[in-house]
């Protein structure tokens, strides 16, 4: 006997939040995909993603209630009991953002600003171009103004880690979206759309 579907939602997401969610994700593929063949829309692409994270920080202290930190940011001892109670497919339900999902927010915004920031960095080294272009210089070289020396192939290696990084936090993000999804009966990526989720 089939039961019916629970059409009761609320309003949970803002337009900041969701639109936000929905360019980062575009912006990180489309550079990921392109890599650096076209140097300057891989440039300005990072410097949307940079602008894009500064104001999801911001709109975390300012925002509307569910898209505050402090409404989803929880101690690491709260996070631990909802992944056991996930585990065990009682975990409880969530109006904005689960323990986890609050603690994976952080992790993605943090990798991101640090892959933009290598960007950044290698874009002044490779190309003396971008706001460190003068700033920062290949170790060994003259730079009178130059206020770091910094190692070319370092920072390579360092923005290659940190896109393979960012793409296992995705794929452990889409995992838990689709778990959650399934244990509490709602639709997350339409959620993340419309901005309503179900009341269940």
């Amino acid at each position: 006997m089939s039961h019916p579907e629970n059409t009761s939602s609320t309003r949970v997401w803002d337009p900041v939040v969701r639109v936000g969610h929905w360019l980062l994700v575009a912006g990180f593929f489309t550079n990921y995909i392109m890599e650096d063949e076209v140097m300057g829309l891989h440039v300005w692409i990072g410097y949307s993603i940079v602008a894009i994270v500064l104001l999801r920080v911001l709109w975390g202290f300012v925002g509307t209630e569910h898209a505050r930190f402090g409404d989803f940011v929880r101690s690491p001892s709260t996070v631990s009991q909802y992944l056991g109670n996930l585990f065990r497919g009682r975990a409880r339900h969530y109006r904005g953002h689960n323990p986890a999902g609050g603690i994976m927010i952080l992790l993605l915004l943090a990798c991101m600003a640090a892959l933009a920031f290598s960007g950044i960095v290698l874009y002044a080294l490779e190309e003396n171009a971008g706001p460190l272009a003068g700033w920062v210089v290949e170790a060994g070289e003259d730079g009178a103004q130059a206020l770091w020396s910094a190692d070319e192939h370092f920072w390579e290696d360092t923005h290659e880690v940190l896109v393979n990084l960012m793409l296992g936090l995705v794929i452990v993000h889409v995992v838990g979206v689709v778990v959650t999804s399934r244990l509490h009966r709602e639709n997350l990526v339409r959620a993340m759309i419309t901005g309503r989720k179900s009341d269940g």
